[in-house]
């Protein structure tokens, strides 16, 4: 009886991972199940509603260490199936907004982007790497 009880309580977290282990792997899913960062446009795109009213935000701000940035998405326009477009929104930096007008997002192509607010890498101490190896003097 014990055992039966035991997978009953986990019996939601199985289904999550049997699920997962149904579905491609992450590089080989089609582009609607995909969360990788891609350009705005693929990510956008992705979404049943064009991306309208998400929160998108640059890789490279996670990889600077620069948290809680990001652009609130409130129109778009497609081409080429949603591999390229336009984007337009509002920006807000650290938390606080730029500016109270709708500005087209600039860099959809350029940099690699993600769905939420930007979060800083647990990389760990970039300036002790950038300083290169200590040596002792002796």
């Amino acid at each position: 009886m014990l055992p039966t009880a035991a997978r009953r309580a986990a019996g939601p977290a199985n289904i999550a991972k049997s699920l997962e282990r149904l579905l491609p792997k992450p590089s080989e899913r089609p582009p609607t199940l995909s969360s990788l960062p891609a350009s705005l446009p693929r990510v956008l795109s992705r979404t049943p509603d064009g991306g309208v009213g998400r929160r998108v935000h640059q890789v490279r701000w996670s990889e600077k260490q620069i948290s809680d940035s990001y652009w609130v998405v409130s129109r778009t326009q497609f081409k080429l199936g949603g591999s390229h477009g336009k984007a337009w929104g509002k920006l807000y930096w650290k938390g606080k907004p730029v500016s109270d007008k709708e500005e087209r997002i600039r860099g959809t192509l350029k940099y690699s982007w993600a769905e939420g607010p930007s979060k800083p890498t647990r990389a760990g101490n970039t300036e002790a790497q950038a300083s290169g190896p200590q040596r002792a003097i002796a």
